[in-house]
C-alpha cells in the first residue's frame, strides 16, 4: 500500500449547526446528546478510500457569525474546507456565503476544495428555511460539492469526509495540470 497520505481540513459555519456533530459521528461513530459551544477542537483519523490510506485532521471551530475574523491557522497548512449551515436556519446559510467570500480574501480567488453541508435534515419539513436548491446553487457558483446531511445518520456524516478528500485530489490533479512543462 502506497504511503499514508496526511490531509488537514477547517470545518466552518454557523453557531450550533452541528460541525461538532458531524466530526464526533465521523471520528468516534457517536451523535452528541448535549449541545455544548465549541472553542476550537482537532481529531485525527485514519482511514482507506480506494487503494490509498488517509491521516485525516479535522478541525472544528467555534461558530463564525459576520463579525468573526478567520484566523491564519485555518488559511495556511489547510487543504480542504467543510462549510456548515443548518436548513432549518436561514441566517447560518447568509453566514456560510460570508465565509466563503472571507477565504477567498484571504487565499486569493483559486481552486479551493470545500464541501457545503446542509445539516439537520432530520427535522420537520416544516422547519426547514433553506431548501437544498439554494444550496446546490450556491456550490455550484463557488465550484463546490454539496451535501444535505443529518449529524444522526454516521454513513452520511461519513460521505462528508470522504467527498473533501475527493475534492482535494480533484483540486491537486487540476493544479498539477495546468502546471505541467512540456520540452520541444
Amino acid at each position: 500500500m502506497p504511503p499514508v497520505k496526511h490531509r488537514k481540513v477547517v470545518m466552518l459555519g454557523y453557531p450550533s449547526v452541528g460541525k461538532s456533530s458531524l466530526a464526533l459521528q465521523f471520528i468516534n461513530g457517536d451523535f452528541p446528546k448535549e449541545y455544548e459551544p465549541t472553542i476550537e477542537n482537532s481529531w485525527s483519523k485514519t482511514f482507506v478510500l480506494g487503494n490509498d490510506e488517509f491521516e485525516l485532521d479535522v478541525v472544528d471551530t467555534a461558530g463564525q457569525d459576520e463579525y468573526s475574523l478567520i484566523p491564519q491557522s485555518f488559511i495556511f497548512g489547510i487543504h480542504g474546507y467543510i462549510v456548515v449551515y443548518s436548513v432549518a436556519c436561514a441566517r447560518s446559510f447568509q453566514i456560510a456565503t460570508g465565509l466563503h467570500r472571507t477565504l477567498v480574501d484571504k487565499r486569493g480567488k483559486c481552486l479551493m476544495p470545500i464541501v457545503l453541508v446542509g445539516n439537520k435534515t432530520d427535522l420537520p419539513a416544516n422547519c426547514r428555511e433553506v431548501k437544498a436548491e439554494e444550496g446546490k446553487k450556491l456550490a455550484d457558483s463557488w465550484g463546490a460539492a454539496f451535501m444535505e446531511v443529518s449529524a444522526k445518520d454516521p454513513e452520511k456524516s461519513k460521505q462528508i469526509f470522504t467527498k473533501i478528500i475527493e475534492e482535494i485530489d480533484r483540486v491537486e490533479r487540476t493544479f498539477g495540470d495546468e502546471k505541467r512543462c512540456f520540452l520541444m
